[in-house]
């Protein structure tokens, strides 16, 4: 007697794809088995086609918010903090990652002051009136980070000079003038010697955190990386370990993120061993008259993130250094493309699924966004008071970008929120005796305070948004300061209170 099979008397079809009757016993077997495995297929299709069904369903309720802005603007910043806030054990899991971009950030810090100086013959000129503006020519001579004399208003910068090939000042590798001979001078010349190793890593570190991928354009020797580079920074860092021996199980990868680094990666040991070396000489260097007299005269212009980690550096060239939160939110690297972070975020006892789209903000990426306009909920821009493109002033250009965002036919609905970013770092400038008519003609004589300022600032965005809202849409502003960790998180837990309302009203449920 035959063993039933899937087809069916009954069913015609079934009826002219019975087997024939000369089927031998092998032929049965291997039906049987082809049949089976068929009706596996079939069902895992239903199946998946039931969790897709399901997924839809669940994400339909999901948020979609996109963090847009310009480069340095600070996303990535606030990326974290809201890493922090909602996926805290998510950020201690790719801690140990961070150690490279810290030591990165060091190494590169060091670069650009010790070119700036040899630019300068080492020496400070105390007659700064009488030094030109740096031309182009005198650019080119090989100070890769130095600023442009073009001046940005969130910069606050004022003209960086460099001693002018018309006052007769002989080229960073003549070393012949009297100025050589200045005791500071010598001073500086000796430390440029012992950290040269040091400072020789700097290409090494960039090509460990890019994979060896040059940007065009980045600019300022900038690094970029892409969505997950934390995960290949430490598989580049095992190397050859992982082709022995290739760990599967979480917990092990997991172990191997916090644990095998820091012990096996002979880039990152070499250059902790050499911090650990030279950390008198990098303070000594830090703390050098000519360089802080440079940083006052704004020949010598620093970010954020330099001044953060040269303060700190016996810490972080502590032998057992791990980086700490607050190391990770001042650390700085580019990011390239479109990251998504996903966070369970608790709105009133009901569990919403945020989807946090962190984009890369330079100019050559900026195309990219608009495939993530079509179904945002909302969108947070972040306006710096950092420059980007020393050819652009850095308000005429967020002012354009800001909008583009709010005139975009796609985003009309969609829930705005704008971050005025750094305003620590505006505050500083400002005690530090900035003239905002100066470089903002418009600004004319209003008070030159900080919050005379700021409400300015916020005054030609709120302008911008009046004149693009024909869905009278609500724009909610923000001054913030990202690398704060307790003010930026009250922040958040406003705008998230915000963007649920809007939320909601736009789905018609209240």
């Amino acid at each position: 007697m035959r063993t039933p099979s899937l087809y069916s008397q009954d069913d015609p079809i079934s009826e002219a794809l019975k087997p024939s009757p000369t089927e031998t016993e092998a032929e049965r077997i291997a039906r049987l088995q082809y049949e089976a495995e068929a009706k596996r297929i079939s069902e895992k299709i239903d199946e998946d086609l039931r969790e897709e069904r399901e997924r839809f369903r669940r994400k339909k309720g999901d948020v979609k918010l996109l963090l847009l802005g310009q480069a340095e603007s600070g996303k990535s910043t606030l990326q974290k903090q809201f890493q922090l806030m909602y996926r805290p054990n998510s950020l201690d899991e790719e801690r140990i990652s961070w150690k490279t971009v810290i030591y990165f950030n060091v190494v590169h810090s060091l670069k650009h002051i010790l070119n700036t100086l040899e630019a300068w013959d080492d020496v400070l000129d105390e007659d700064d009136d009488s030094i030109s503006l740096t031309d182009e020519k005198t650019r080119a001579s090989g100070i890769a980070d130095q600023p442009s004399p073009s001046t940005s208003l969130y910069l606050g910068g004022l003209p960086n000079g460099s001693p002018s090939s018309a006052a007769g000042v002989a080229s960073s590798s003549n070393h012949s003038h009297p100025w050589t001979k200045d005791p500071g001078a010598n001073q500086i010349a000796a430390l440029r010697r012992k950290l040269s190793p040091l400072v020789s890593t700097d290409t090494q570190l960039a090509d460990r955190l890019s994979g060896g991928i040059a940007v065009s354009g980045s600019g300022k020797g900038s690094v970029y990386v892409r969505s997950g580079w934390q995960a290949r920074t430490i598989e580049n860092a095992l190397g050859r370990l992982s082709k022995k021996r290739s760990p599967t199980d979480k917990k092990e990868r997991e172990s191997i993120s916090s644990d095998v680094q820091p012990l096996h990666d002979a880039l990152i040991l070499d250059v902790a061993r050499m911090l650990t070396l030279f950390e008198a000489d990098v303070k000594e260097l830090w703390n050098h008259p000519t360089v802080r007299g440079m940083i006052a005269k704004r020949r010598l212009k620093l970010d954020e993130w330099s001044e953060f980690f040269l303060r700190h550096i016996a810490r972080v060239a502590a032998p057992e250094y791990i980086p700490t939160t607050d190391d990770i939110l001042h650390a700085r690297i580019q990011t390239m493309g479109i990251a998504e972070h996903i966070f369970d975020v608790n709105i009133h006892g009901k569990s919403v699924t945020w989807h946090l789209f962190d984009v890369g903000g330079a100019r050559g990426q900026r195309h990219s966004w608009v495939p993530y306009f079509d179904d945002a909920n909302a969108i947070i821009f972040v306006a710096p008071y950092l420059e980007e493109d020393p050819r652009v002033n850095r308000i005429d250009d967020s002012l354009q970008l800001f909008t583009q965002i709010c005139s975009n036919a796609l985003l009309k609905n969609v829930h705005l929120v704008l971050f005025l970013n750094k305003t620590d770092l505006l505050k500083s400038k400002l005690d530090k005796g900035l003239k905002v008519r100066k470089y903002i003609t418009s600004f004319g004589d209003r008070v030159n305070e900080y919050e005379a300022v700021l409400n300015y600032f916020r005054a030609h965005f709120l302008q911008v948004h009046r004149r693009n809202n024909e869905n009278r849409r609500v724009l909610y502003t923000h001054f913030t300061s990202v690398v704060d960790t307790k003010a930026t998180q009250r922040i958040i837990g406003n705008v998230r209170d915000s963007i649920f309302r809007g939320y909601l009203q736009s789905a018609a449920l209240v």
